[in-house]
């Protein structure tokens, strides 16, 4: 299965917790095919080391087709003639919503953002916070009046999940859903037979 602008996406994973909604979100780009251009930030690598027992850096790259330094200002993504088509973070730091609301484009994650919304590209942001103060919404709706689109790593029950890889499969199809992609498996409500 494909996406628009050349059949590519880029993820970015910044430094909240919820590590394992990327590889989730990786491994089913991975299995549709779909190329992955791959940014960590070095809070998310922090992360992964505080939280411990969950995916790695070299889990999260394995499943990438491309990975890019996080200081590289002059990586392809950096560019809005280098076709994708869109862009997501998962999870989104609160950090990095403020980035991309106010346009302040430091590292080579929030340039990508900033370049998928100046190319009027899909933008998709997932949160993983609670409670939200009003500095997270208003750059939630800072960043929703640019053009992204702000989830958070909300999971329903409706399908009566039996573990967590069932909760994150959950998040996963209904942000894949943004990009038009089908995840085999996800049952939607009132319907019997998933894909």
């Amino acid at each position: 299965m494909s996406v628009a602008g050349g059949g590519r996406l880029v993820v970015g994973v910044s430094g909240g917790s919820g590590i394992p909604y990327a590889r989730a979100v990786l491994q089913a780009l991975h299995d549709l095919e779909v190329e992955t251009h791959l940014i960590v930030t070095s809070g998310a690598k922090r992360v992964m080391a505080a939280e411990g027992g969950g995916p790695t850096l070299a889990d999260l790259t394995a499943l990438a087709s491309v990975t890019h330094d996080d200081r590289d200002l002059g990586a392809s993504v950096a560019s809005g003639s280098f076709r994708t088509g869109g862009m997501l973070i998962v999870p989104c730091s609160a950090g990095t919503l403020a980035k991309v609301a106010g346009g302040f484009a430091d590292n080579l994650l929030s340039r990508a953002a900033h370049v998928t919304l100046k190319e009027r590209r899909p933008l998709v942001l997932v949160l993983r916070e609670d409670p939200l103060p009003r500095p997270m919404l208003t750059n939630m709706l800072a960043a929703f009046d640019a053009g992204a689109t702000v989830m958070t790593a909300s999971p329903g029950f409706y399908h009566a999940p039996r573990d967590v890889d069932e909760l994150l499969h959950f998040v996963t199809a209904r942000v894949l859903d943004q990009f038009g992609l089908d995840v085999p498996g996800f049952r939607r409500w009132k319907e019997t037979d998933p894909a």
